[in-house]
């Protein structure tokens, strides 16, 4: 998923008209059973998506038939999400590790509900075939770009120290993707961090070559939140509660389709279909959405960390009150 990149939400639709009755907290799994029935009667979950992504992949598993209304609104990068959930616009919505920390220094009023497993061999550090450029060591001197303040700068940033470099010994070039691809094809940057279908799109058109992927340097991590008014409401809180558990069927029926998945996915996004399928087939891990814990905290802390040494937050920031583990029962579960 594109992460805290520059973009304005491009469209919002209605795909379910839906839900209105009762259904009991008991219907949930990993609710208290004890608890009173909920109304969902007028309950509307907005959610956010990526394109192609959510409401094909929740109606391809059969998990939209939802009591409550759900609305979709299509987003390009997490932060956009985040600006939309402070402004009321949007209930719930996923993200990279990176939105979150910039959310708590502003003092956005979101909280961290789940957490994704989600793949990174798809973010990585890209040279031309024919570069000199063999070792990220190599990288010193050299003329590399990036997407600021996203999952793209943190993982260059740890991969140039565990080189032995700093962001100081490049020259650091922050550009957007699209503007990237265009300095890359044009020679006018050395190197490239970037994430996505512009890796295997790059690559088949260029053959450009993998200098070094993100595996083992970012967490695999990804959060889904929700907004802090609409977890206060008990029943949109139960529905945000339910969309999730959908959305973790969901990703198990795409495990399990992956083919499927595929068509209907790049026919979405109109990426082909290959590109698509081997991605998936590549993925460092299959997705999946799990309770928040004490080390997914501690990794969303090592984030904001290390956006502290680049200087990009002015001073010390602690995330954990982000996060809210009221779905860590529902989510325990399997799907």
């Amino acid at each position: 998923m594109p992460p805290f990149a520059p973009a304005v939400p491009v469209s919002r639709r209605s795909l379910l008209a839906g839900g209105a009755g009762l259904l009991a907290l008991a219907a949930i799994p990993g609710l208290s059973r004890a608890a009173a029935p909920v109304d969902f009667a007028g309950v509307t979950v907005r959610a956010a998506k990526y394109k192609g992504r959510e409401d094909n992949l929740l109606r391809a598993a059969g998990q939209l038939d939802t009591p409550y209304a759900v609305t979709f609104g299509e987003f390009a990068s997490g932060n956009v999400i985040v600006e939309a959930m402070n402004a009321g616009a949007v209930d719930v919505g996923s993200m990279s590790e990176i939105p979150p920390v910039f959310a708590a220094v502003a003092g956005a009023r979101i909280k961290a509900v789940a957490i994704i497993a989600d793949d990174v061999n798809n973010q990585v550090v890209l040279v031309p075939k024919d570069s000199p450029i063999r070792t990220p060591a190599d990288l010193a001197g050299k003329r590399v770009g990036y997407v600021r303040a996203t999952t793209t700068q943190y993982y260059l940033a740890r991969i140039l120290k565990a080189a032995g470099l700093s962001f100081g010994d490049i020259t650091g070039v922050p550009l957007t993707p699209a503007d990237g691809r265009a300095a890359f094809d044009q020679g006018a940057i050395d190197a490239w961090a970037i994430y996505g279908y512009s890796v295997p799109i790059t690559i088949a058109a260029s053959g450009a070559r993998v200098l070094v992927t993100a595996n083992g340097y970012l967490s695999g991590n990804y959060i889904y939140a929700a907004r802090e008014e609409a977890l206060a409401d008990p029943a949109l809180s139960a529905a945000i509660g339910d969309y999730l558990l959908r959305m973790k069927r969901a990703w198990a029926w795409q495990q399990a389709h992956l083919e499927d998945w595929a068509t209907i996915f790049s026919g979405a996004i109109g990426v082909p279909r290959d590109i698509v399928l081997s991605q998936l087939r590549n993925a460092s891990q299959p997705n999946d959405l799990r309770p928040v814990t004490d080390d997914a905290v501690a990794s969303v802390q090592a984030v904001a960390d290390t956006f502290i040494e680049l200087g990009l937050i002015p001073g010390p920031v602690d995330v954990a009150p982000l996060f809210d583990r009221r779905f860590n029962a529902l989510l325990a579960k399997s799907a």
